[in-house]
């Protein structure tokens, strides 16, 4: 029933979340895709409502136009791509400009997320993302929906004062040029360490709204992996300890607690900067947005010990 409601227990504060709260925090959310990954992908109209906002990413080492390809099948698939420009991977403004000409000629893009970029040297002239916010080509092409990187449980390239700084000057950029920015953040596992990282940040200073990075469903293997992969710090904790459990390896990890008590912060907090949910596929495209999707639309029943199961309506 749309009126159950389930008892959430953080830090010895109860909190109750309902299946509305939980829905409302779900809504618009977002999907990432590697260049390697829409390979396996037939039809993105077949996995996503239109219009569904889908990050294309820029890896370290790979070809810039491969995103430049997934972004333009996106957009012809009725989608609303939103390619990386990671810095550190960019040799010069000359290479930036053809990227945004392209992007926004060929692919129909208005948003774009800028990123540091995980290389410990940079390619070319952009050693962090503010180089490319500064050199104005995002602004010249008219983009002015323009996401930048988060980390609430720090990051293992650069320290919590240089991260401070830079959203600072972030907010003072957006501010400057009259930008839509938004921070989209690692995924994470534990919602009190989001919750509090979103407080502090705010407190410092912050006014831009918060995308938070899910784990989408996949097993505890796979979540490991990518966790020591990212270097995502203290959530490492929470996946460790099942991942100790060789029995568990290959159980399916879904983030349901994670939403519903994010769900309840969100729910109690009206100054929450927290308006969105961006999900990482690692257990599959289709199977992550088939999820999102139902917890979106209120596809869901609480459950009794915290948290909640989706409802298979084809069933």
């Amino acid at each position: 029933m749309r009126n159950d409601v389930v008892s959430m227990v953080r830090k010895d504060e109860s909190m109750q979340v309902t299946i509305e709260q939980i829905q409302k925090a779900a809504a618009h959310w977002s999907i990432e895709v590697t260049p390697a990954g829409a390979t396996k992908i037939d039809s993105f109209a077949d996995c996503l409502a239109p219009g569904t906002t889908v990050n294309v990413t820029f890896l370290p080492g790979s070809d810039p136009m491969d995103t430049v390809a997934v972004a333009e099948r996106l957009h012809n698939e009725g989608m609303n791509p939103v390619p990386h420009l990671a810095a550190r991977s960019l040799r010069d403004t000359d290479q930036l400009d053809t990227l945004l000409a392209a992007y926004t000629s060929r692919c129909g893009v208005n948003e774009v997320l800028v990123i540091g970029g995980g290389v410990d040297q940079p390619v070319g002239a952009f050693s962090d993302s503010m180089h490319v916010l500064d050199s104005g080509l995002i602004q010249r092409y008219g983009i002015q929906t323009v996401g930048v990187a988060g980390h609430p449980e720090g990051s293992p390239d650069i320290t919590q004062s240089e991260i401070a700084d830079a959203l600072a000057a972030k907010n003072a950029l957006a501010k400057r040029d009259g930008l839509n920015m938004y921070i989209e953040t690692q995924f994470c596992f534990e919602a009190d360490i989001v919750l509090a990282w979103e407080r502090d940040v705010r407190a410092a200073g912050n006014a831009l709204p918060i995308r938070i990075g899910i784990p989408g469903p996949a097993t505890i293997k796979t979540l490991f992996r990518f966790a020591q992969i990212s270097g995502i710090g203290p959530s490492m904790r929470f996946i460790s300890k099942q991942a100790r459990n060789v029995a568990k390896l290959m159980t399916v990890q879904s983030p349901h607690l994670l939403l519903a008590d994010l769900a309840a912060g969100m729910a109690t907090d009206p100054d929450c900067l927290i308006q969105h949910f961006h999900f990482y596929p690692f257990g599959g495209f289709a199977k992550t947005a088939a999820y999102a999707s139902a917890v979106a639309n209120g596809d869901i029943k609480i459950l009794p010990k915290g948290g909640f199961d989706v409802i298979d309506t084809a069933a």
